[in-house]
């Protein structure tokens, strides 16, 4: 018969701390007390008891100067509360996850929302995480949330939290949620079964597929160990739940040819090894050598070494602290000091319980048991051989700019800083760097020398490269009439020049507008926005002109449904001759106000009267259509009042 072990076996991360936390709050006092089994397991309670650890069920008999161990299940608040008031010691070994669950139903009342615990309301965890608020609704099941939805309508408004039992069964957890998404209307969901009772039931599930017969060790109060044989049934003919070696009977193997063995988190190596060696006196592996089972055990620890990178589960988050599982013997946490380079960023943003996480060992302690890891550290050792990679690959990196030195200005490329001379910083000789502080930036590494620290980088490089590319795109698709979405580069006394996405086009002022212009300042500056389209181009010579006016547009016939001969129009003056005054009558169309039009008396000048730039009133004395031309007098609006005074002269001189 063959025996299949599941590489999940013995003390998970929770378990083996609240153990650990025990026996050393046992050794400094002299002797503590547990409040009910620290873990359920009554081989490990029996242990912890002749270590020192004595056991009450009753918070009422600690009494101040006692030293408390809370068991790893966590406790209620209210036992919590009155042992502080009475001056007891608590040693929290809560599981970590287990204290998250407890924030999340206290944070949930906080927001006005009701919490919902899926798991058995009689498990310790459960009545110990519904301490936390005051209305908690706590569901064994589906059928529960069912009925709990079908006795009030009013329920499916009610805002929800929804968390699991650490050990709850995953598909059970799964079945309730999508039942509380569908009808209800505002829930939230926070998936927090245990990272490694997950991956248990996950290797439980595979192994009873292949087994004719599953053993699963653990107490019978262990709620995980329960669900175990649960999953273990729901897919292998027999499953035998036992706590020790002494239950196994060979008539349990009887017509197997294989066997697997699975065991719950709050189950000792030391049990498992017994109940293994009595299974089977040896396993031969799949190349023939025999293996022990603390061989076998081993194999599924990592072996931890300084200066090694490793991959493992968060599984934990405090305030100070990232706790990892990396699948090895030690207990494995991250200090925030080495998780994030940003002060004011708090674990949970970096990072969140069930991440797969890539870390730096920084130091291994095999005595007690466990190792520092760093973030920081391996993203630092990443970012340098990435800046390496990209200098021999010619990659563009991006980063910040964070100061401007003598020379140029560094850029932040993760954390590496990267010096830019002002010469490829990519703008113009004598430009006030300092204006690109805080701007993120395109770069490409042109040197490198970690040993000194010292990395130099080209933004000119990436903008050279990319305007090249934009204007091979432009010319390979440009054609007359194209439009295109430009922006006002540079400005001359004749025009202006657009760059339409890495080439430049000239619009010659008369293109700027329908009205009569003598600067492009008078309609745009330079960074303007400005929609072109190609008047005609020259490939060979790289010449583009362009136009802004819309020539759909008929100014003359614009004049000609809006004015006729005879009718007032206001004008201005765009231009003083000596025979005269031009004044654009609407956008692209000009009248002449003769030098005997402008006044009701002889002038020597127009500009004695009129000056460009003025508003005036006209009227208009005659249109030619063929040659476009109109006659415009302001004269003729003062004819009446000259005529007038004329009378008045002539009467005075009769008399």
């Amino acid at each position: 018969m063959r025996v299949l072990l599941a590489e999940s076996a013995g003390f998970c991360y929770g378990v083996r701390r609240a153990v650990e936390l025990a026996e050393k709050t046992a050794g400094q006092t002299g002797g503590c007390w547990m409040l009910g089994d620290l873990i359920h397991n009554a081989h490990v309670v029996e242990d912890l008891a002749r270590k020192g650890v004595r056991k009450t069920v009753d918070p009422c008999l600690l009494h101040t100067g006692d030293t408390v161990v809370i068991r790893s299940h966590g406790e209620q608040k209210s036992v919590l509360d009155a042992l502080e008031n009475r001056g007891v010691t608590c040693v929290n070994a809560t599981c970590p996850n287990v204290v998250r669950i407890q924030r999340l139903v206290a944070q949930a009342e906080a927001e006005g929302r009701r919490a919902v615990i899926i798991g058995d309301p009689c498990h310790p965890e459960v009545a110990g995480v519904a301490s936390w608020c005051r209305e908690p609704l706590v569901f064994d099941g589906p059928d529960a949330v069912r009925r709990w939805l079908d006795s009030a309508p009013e329920n499916r408004e009610t805002p929800l939290t929804v968390t699991a039992q650490t050990t709850c069964i995953r598909e059970l957890f799964e079945t309730s949620w999508k039942i509380i998404k569908k009808e209800c209307t505002n829930a939230k969901k926070f998936d927090t079964i245990c990272t490694a009772t997950r991956k248990r039931q996950f290797e439980a599930a595979i192994l009873a597929a292949k087994a004719d017969v599953m053993v699963v060790v653990g107490d019978r109060k262990s709620a995980n160990t329960k669900h175990l044989t649960e999953i273990c049934k729901e897919r292998c003919p027999r499953v035998f739940q036992i706590e020790g070696a002494d239950e196994l009977s060979p008539d349990f193997f009887n017509g197997c040819s294989v066997a697997g063995l699975t065991a719950g988190a709050s189950t000792p190596a030391g049990i498992i090894k017994e109940v293994y060696a009595t299974m089977s006196e040896e396993i031969r592996a799949a190349e023939g050598k025999e293996e022990s089972f603390e061989e076998l055990l081993n194999q599924s620890f990592k072996t931890l070494n300084t200066g090694e990178k490793v991959t493992g589960i968060v599984t934990a988050i405090t305030p100070t602290e990232v706790q990892v599982d990396v699948g090895a013997k030690q207990a494995a946490y991250i200090k925030f000091s080495e998780l994030s380079d940003d002060p004011n960023a708090k674990p949970e943003d970096v990072v969140k319980v069930g991440d797969e996480i890539e870390t730096y060992i920084v130091r291994v302690n095999d005595v007690e048991g466990y190792a520092e890891l760093s973030k920081k550290r391996l993203d630092a050792v990443k970012v340098w051989e990435n800046i390496e990679t990209a200098v021999e690959e010619k990659t563009v990196l991006e980063g910040t700019v964070t100061e401007e030195n003598k020379g140029g200005i560094v850029v932040s490329v993760k954390g590496v800083r990267v010096f830019v001379p002002a010469s490829q910083s990519g703008q113009p000789r004598g430009a006030d760097l300092s204006a690109m502080i805080k701007q993120k930036v395109q770069l490409r590494v042109t040197e490198v020398n970690r040993a000194r620290r010292r990395v130099v980088g080209s933004i000119r490089a990436v903008t050279d490269e990319t305007r090249r590319a934009a204007q091979e795109e432009v010319w390979a698709n440009i054609a007359e009439g194209k439009r295109y979405s430009g922006t006002v580069k540079s400005m001359t006394s004749y025009g202006v020049f657009v760059d339409i996405g890495g080439v430049d086009g000239m619009v010659h002022i008369s293109e700027l507008s329908w009205s009569r212009i003598k600067t492009p300042a008078e309609v745009c500056k330079v960074g303007d926005p400005m929609e072109v389209y190609v008047i005609s181009f020259d490939a060979e010579k790289r010449k583009i002109s362009l136009g802004v006016k819309d020539h759909s547009v008929n100014p003359w016939q614009v004049f000609m449904d809006k004015y006729a001969v005879g009718d007032v129009a206001t004008v201005r003056i765009v231009k003083l001759m000596t025979f005269g005054a031009f004044a654009e009558v609407v956008p692209g169309v000009d009248g002449l106000i003769h030098i005997s039009q402008i006044a009701d008396r002889r002038i020597d000048k127009p500009e004695d009267v009129l000056s460009e730039g003025q508003t005036v009133d006209v009227k208009i004395t005659a249109v030619d259509e063929e040659k476009q031309k109109i006659s415009l007098s302001i004269r003729a609006l003062l004819a009446p009042a000259a005529e007038l005074e004329a009378d008045d002269e002539a009467a005075e001189t009769e008399e």
